[in-house]
């Protein structure tokens, strides 16, 4: 009798957290970005939040926790309930390169996270003071090869993708250039045009605008096809370098333990919403191409990116704690 009436309360537990589950959501779902407001991350966030909560049924709450490289946003969405209702969009440092560059760094990605969806993808541009007399990577690279040591490439701060990029390329392509770390991509870019440094990895968007206008030229994009907002610029492996494919990403991630239902649930809203033509245009105006992946197929990618970026990491000598 006992064994009886023990299993009919497991029964009734598990049917009561099935329909806790197939009725999710039941309340506002929270998405934690890590960095301050205004910002590329908040931007994508905020361009998805609507056709989300519309797809859902329920509000999308955006709540800032800047700081330490958006690591003080990760911890948050780490330590949270696993029951789908607080997400962390994070970018491709928070996800992959962090673990690699900070040795005190409170999480690990693939251990305290459930991949829900990739969204985008963010390739860089290659950029040359436009007084620099070489018209393609290809020059680039023999006039560098010619001054080892003289050419010098400025990027946001260390660790960063502007950073990691070029050293990225400096391997693919055995070259030797200094590294000129600023605070943030702003000055690096006005020294670019100023000719202070000769070499910069940068955003579509900003380095499409200036390119147009003379003040930086455009030699190569590193993402595998071209990109709309510059698309007379070949990609690098059109330029001769083989294999090379350099993408910042998005993506969007729960806290380790989400339930198998709600996870897939939450992954194919996110499909529902990149499958827009108006989200699509959007994105790609802010610099982001869309690229969904689902959880499984985004935890896949995450296995692969994080070993590729830590080797980055470790030839560039970047290290914090």
């Amino acid at each position: 009798m006992r064994r009886l009436f023990r299993r009919s309360i497991l029964l009734l537990a598990a049917v009561a957290a099935f329909h806790a589950h197939a009725a999710f959501p039941e309340k506002p779902i929270r998405v934690v970005i890590g960095f301050p407001a205004g910002g590329p991350l908040d931007q994508h966030a905020r361009l998805l939040a609507d056709r989300l909560q519309a797809v859902l049924g329920q509000p999308i709450i955006i709540d800032y926790k800047s700081g330490a490289g958006g690591t003080v946003g990760a911890q948050e969405v780490m330590k949270s309930p696993a029951d789908g209702y607080t997400l962390m969009l994070a970018n491709t440092g928070v996800m992959v390169i962090n673990p690699a560059l900070y040795s005190k760094l409170p999480y690990q990605t693939t251990r305290d996270f459930t991949p829900i969806a990739r969204t985008a993808m963010q390739p860089l541009a290659l950029l040359v003071n436009p007084k620099l007399p070489v018209n393609s990577l290809k020059d680039f690279v023999a006039y560098t090869k010619a001054r080892p040591g003289q050419v010098n490439y400025g990027s946001a701060g260390n660790g960063g993708i502007s950073h990691l990029a070029p050293e990225m390329f400096k391997s693919a392509t055995g070259l030797f250039m200094v590294h000129i770390p600023y605070r943030g991509s702003a000055p690096a870019f006005t020294d670019l045009m100023g000719g202070q440094v000769q070499f910069m990895a940068e955003s579509i968007p900003q380095a499409a605008a200036y390119h147009k206008q003379g003040k930086v030229k455009a030699l190569a994009v590193t993402s595998r096809e071209r990109n709309p907002a510059l698309p007379e610029v070949p990609t690098v492996i059109e330029s001769g370098v083989k294999d090379f494919e350099v993408v910042g990403f998005y993506g969007f991630l729960a806290p380790a333990g989400l339930p198998a239902d709600v996870k897939n649930k939450l992954s194919d809203a996110f499909k529902q919403v990149l499958s827009n033509p108006e989200v699509r245009s959007r994105m790609v105006s802010q610099g982001a191409d869309p690229a969904f992946l689902g959880a499984d197929d985004f935890a896949r990618y995450l296995n692969a990116e994080m070993p590729r970026w830590a080797e980055a990491v470790k030839k560039s000598g970047a290290k914090m704690d």
